[in-house]
């Protein structure tokens, strides 16, 4: 209070405030954090300062949070305002970095970085089974692998030799995500001692998983490739016109020497048994009676 001496007596009153800027409570802030796919995770971040801060989640590559109610109610947002983020029911699509925001108003704001990471073994998918090329060619063979923790990956022959790195075999892995790998490998200079089975093999902690693809030789005919299926094709002509005529009047003849018979049969009592002549038998007497 400012006070003045006069008469009569002047006097001014202030307030001051003084505000400090957020700062993060680690000991009561969750760390990295590790759960099973459908399990559940639960991230607390604290923070002081005055104001009190507000606590905003974010996830680190700009996806989604997904939050899920006790109904299986589920919503997504990009960004949650809570000191606790509940992570229910987790998939593989949540794993990743997520970022609580402290900020009451007063710079600098300040963030903390927490990594989930969602455990499960691992899952191939095979593009192409089958993967045909002609000789003295490359051929590649691809297998997507989803796994955390993260896997050992390797090629094998159907027979179970491993596939080691040569000047016939390359081998490379490409990272798209937290838990996707793309597996290639290629065999250079394809003959016909790299037709068969090739596996792909992935194991972790969790467990294990292989795919299979099957390498074939595509023949090539007038400058065209042609699948193997194409030679299993029945290459059956049709009958010319002359075989035609030649089947059709051999048709005839039967018939009319068939007519004959049954017109040497007309003479046979109709006292006698009722029978009737099957074509081998007809053609049997045709041939007695020539």
């Amino acid at each position: 209070m400012c006070q003045v001496n006069t008469d009569p007596m002047k006097s001014q009153t202030a307030f001051l405030e003084v505000v400090i800027p957020p700062d993060i409570i680690y000991e009561e802030t969750s760390g990295d954090m590790m759960v099973p796919e459908g399990g559940s995770a639960k991230l607390v971040c604290k923070a002081k300062g005055y104001p009190k801060p507000r606590i905003t989640w974010k996830r680190e590559d700009g996806g989604d949070i997904i939050l899920r109610g006790l109904q299986s109610a589920r919503s997504k947002v990009q960004s949650y305002e809570n000191e606790v983020l509940s992570l229910v029911k987790v998939t593989r699509s949540e794993m990743g970095a997520y970022l609580c925001i402290a900020a009451n108003g007063v710079p600098p704001s300040v963030s903390k970085r927490m990594m989930v990471h969602v455990h499960f073994h691992p899952l191939i998918q095979v593009p192409n089974q089958l993967v045909g090329a002609p000789t003295n060619t490359d051929v590649t063979l691809q297998c997507h692998v989803e796994a955390s923790p993260k896997a050992i990956n390797y090629w094998t022959r159907e027979n179970g030799e491993m596939i080691i790195t040569s000047d016939k075999y390359q081998m490379s892995e490409h990272n798209s995500s937290y838990y996707s790998v793309q597996m290639r490998l290629i065999i250079r200079r394809f003959g016909k001692i790299d037709i068969g089975g090739y596996k792909c093999i992935s194991k972790n902690s969790i467990g294990d998983a292989e795919g299979n693809i099957r390498l074939y030789e595509m023949q090539l005919k007038g400058g065209q490739v042609q699948r193997p299926d194409e030679d299993l094709e029945a290459e059956v002509d049709p009958l010319g016109s002359d075989e035609l005529d030649e089947e059709f009047n051999s048709s005839n003849a039967i018939n009319d020497d068939e007519s004959s018979v049954r017109g040497e049969m007309a003479g046979v009592s109709s006292s006698s048994p009722h029978f009737f002549l099957h074509p081998p038998v007809l053609l049997a007497l045709l041939v007695v009676c020539i």
